[in-house]
């Protein structure tokens, strides 16, 4: 019997690739570098969405168990952040998009720390990320190596992947916050005068 490996493969790759991109926006230090990558990341997103649509309106349309049947089924673990991809992240996205191409009108034009925080909210990376993770189940079930594993294992491999998408989620928020706070220079000054006032 064929495995619907094949078909999960290319759909789960297209997610980690841009989660991996995703990761590195904010490290993006010029904006026509930033503009570029995210339009890839553009690209990634829309192509991650369509691939992952295809497979249940390929089992819909074909009659009996099929192998699109089986692979639509190891997508249910990740409908959740697919859905949060769709409507928030593609949003972010092309904004982020819009706001390094009007910047970008020089290879050494700087991104500024405003434009590299908003690459850095988790609102962007983490619903990619844990997109991919949450296809890793239905991979490992797919190439047949989860019956190398007793029924007893579910349960640490749940709590592996809520820690991991905490873990995830944490460093996305506290980069960035750290992001934000460098792009506000003028409000930390204007803060600080009063205070030096004070002291006169």
């Amino acid at each position: 019997m064929q495995s619907h490996l094949a078909l999960l493969l290319p759909v789960a790759t297209v997610w980690w690739v841009a989660g991996y991109l995703a990761d590195g926006l904010p490290r993006m230090t010029h904006a026509r570098g930033l503009r570029r990558h995210t339009g890839w990341l553009l690209g990634l997103t829309g192509a991650g969405l369509a691939l992952t649509a295809a497979l249940p309106i390929a089992g819909l349309i074909t009659r009996g168990a099929t192998l699109a049947d089986r692979a639509a089924s190891g997508l249910t673990l990740a409908a959740v952040p697919v859905a949060v991809v769709a409507i928030c992240t593609v949003r972010r996205v092309r904004r982020l998009l819009a706001g390094a191409s009007a910047l970008a009108t020089a290879s050494r034009t700087p991104a500024p720390h405003g434009l590299r925080a908003a690459a850095a909210h988790p609102l962007i990376g983490l619903p990619l990320q844990v997109t991919g993770l949450a296809l890793l189940p239905a991979l490992i079930a797919a190439s047949g190596a989860g019956q190398l594993f007793g029924p007893g294992m579910a349960g640490p491999a749940v709590t592996a992947g809520a820690l991991g998408v905490a873990a995830i989620g944490v460093r996305h928020a506290l980069r960035h916050n750290r992001l934000a706070e460098l792009a506000m220079p003028e409000r930390r000054a204007t803060s600080a005068q009063p205070a030096g006032a004070l002291h006169v």
